[in-house]
């Protein structure tokens, strides 16, 4: 099965149409969160990307909140926003999680949980699913540009636990396009630019 995976849009349409041409060929299209800007303009982006057909698997990030993003998809009929659940995809075993984790620095508007509330969100998580977050797993890919690990702890133990066949996360864009393993679990900061994933 081939994925794409992307992060972090805000708003960019013109990353979104390069995503468009990129999902031809693909399984299935994984987008893991972020996709407007302080809670605005979170369609922006998605009526570009409701072209792609193939099934879409995607988060809230922190700058949308999980009703936002649904709102948001109501037109783009491939498109499955998940937030402490799951969903089957050409037998593949998918579980998401979005908003910032651990609470960010930024205020009233981002779209957060706590460590603990994460983990509650993540119980339900089945072994060896594709496990799509926007918060890295702390201690891979989420070094920040000024070189702060800012990962989730909930997101890492939910990892160690279920042991994902793959991770797919943003949210940290010093480290979007970036990849790294927990086990034998690889976590794959996807960032805007999209990654074409083999399963």
């Amino acid at each position: 099965m081939k994925l794409l995976l992307f992060s972090d849009l805000h708003t960019n349409a013109a990353a979104a149409s390069k995503l468009v041409a990129l999902s031809k060929g693909v399984d299935v299209v994984v987008g893991a969160g972020d996709f407007g800007n302080i809670r605005k303009n979170v369609s922006v982006c998605i009526d570009v990307l409701r072209q792609i057909s193939v099934p879409a698997v995607l988060v809230a990030g922190n700058n949308e909140s999980h009703s936002e993003l649904v709102e948001a998809c109501q037109k783009w009929t491939s498109a499955i926003v998940l937030h402490g659940d799951g969903s089957e995809v050409s037998g593949l075993p998918f579980y998401g999680i979005g908003g910032g984790i651990p609470v960010t620095p930024f205020g009233d508007w981002s779209y957060d949980f706590s460590e603990a509330e994460a983990e509650n969100l993540l119980t339900a998580c089945p072994p060896n699913a594709v496990l799509v977050t926007h918060s890295p797993p702390k201690g891979a890919v989420d070094v920040s540009s000024s070189g702060s690990s800012l990962g989730s702890t909930a997101v890492r133990d939910a990892i160690v636990r279920t042991k994902p066949r793959l991770v797919v996360c943003g949210h940290i864009h010093g480290s979007g396009g970036k990849t790294a393993r927990i086990g034998d679990t690889p976590v794959i900061n996807a960032g805007p630019a999209g990654v074409i994933w083999k399963l």
